[in-house]
């Protein structure tokens, strides 16, 4: 599963299990103060904003020509835009002053933020395996001209899935953002496959917004969306060569979470010219 869906709110997997991740940090400190009527939920939440601060500001950093002409995005974190590990390091150099300052809080504490790292490093490694074990599914699409399509025949090359529809939002402000991506990565296939749509309605929607998009495929009945878990618009898959997930975003793509991503894909696998040729 890439998203849940709780009522009218929908949650990226990763969104999920950080909070999940702080909702156990804060169950174990509590627990461990409660003796002495030491509940560190305030320490413990601040800490949590620290490492999203940090984490948020190690990404623009790495990818500032992306926000320098829109310095306002910055503050935009829907992109998901964040670097953990800078984040990791800033609570844990938090913490131990922290704790080196109240040591009456220094074991609750220090058990509410172990609890939560631990488990988001974990939760981490599972979802790392389980992308490694998910393949690109194989599914027939059909392209504009209602021509069956296989998406297994795009494996081998760097692949990103766009799952989108024209009444979707934050789909339409994403879509100048993927068309530059098209053109400055020639070595990525992008697949924009519109979700239970008519050709003319896409068409219809495209021209009027100037937008030139290659490989434009349909989806008349969200299989793809369900086999991939995506419960919410727009989704984005990003598939390394081998077919296997590399990642996935839910919601708005800026220039920066999707340079991101692509960075991320690893390169084809290419033959070796160096093998010994059979004699005859």
């Amino acid at each position: 599963m890439l998203s849940f869906s709780l009522g009218p709110l929908v949650l990226s997997l990763t969104h999920l299990l950080l909070l999940m991740a702080l909702a156990l940090s804060t169950l174990v400190g509590w627990l461990a103060g409660r003796r002495r009527r030491i509940n560190p939920e305030r320490a413990l939440f601040a800490l949590f904003l620290l490492g999203l601060l940090v984490a948020r500001l190690a990404f623009v950093a790495a990818y500032w020509p992306q926000y320098q002409s829109q310095i306002l995005r910055i503050v935009d974190i829907r992109d998901g835009g964040f670097l953990i590990w800078p984040g990791v390091v800033a609570v844990v150099v938090a913490t131990t002053v922290l704790v080196w300052n109240r040591p009456l809080q220094r074991k609750a504490l220090g058990l509410g933020v172990a609890s939560g790292l631990l488990f988001w490093w974990l939760a981490g490694l599972v979802v790392s395996a389980q992308h490694q074990n998910v393949s690109l599914p194989d599914l027939t699409l059909r392209d504009t001209a209602g021509r069956p399509v296989q998406l297994s025949d795009y494996a081998g090359r760097k692949l990103v899935i766009n799952l989108w529809a024209t009444w979707c939002p934050p789909c339409r402000r994403e879509m100048p953002v993927l068309q530059a991506a098209q053109r400055l990565n020639p070595d990525v296939v992008f697949l924009f496959v519109n979700q239970a749509e008519s050709p003319r309605e896409v068409a219809t929607f495209l021209a009027s917004q100037g937008l030139h998009l290659d490989n434009v495929l349909f989806d008349d009945s969200g299989e793809l969306a369900r086999s991939v878990g995506s419960a919410a618009l727009p989704t984005t898959l990003f598939y390394n060569p081998d077919a296997s997930l590399s990642g996935s975003h839910l919601g708005e793509l800026s220039d920066a979470s999707l340079k991101h991503y692509l960075d991320n894909l690893s390169a084809p696998v290419m033959p070796s010219s160096s093998q010994p040729r059979s004699s005859q």
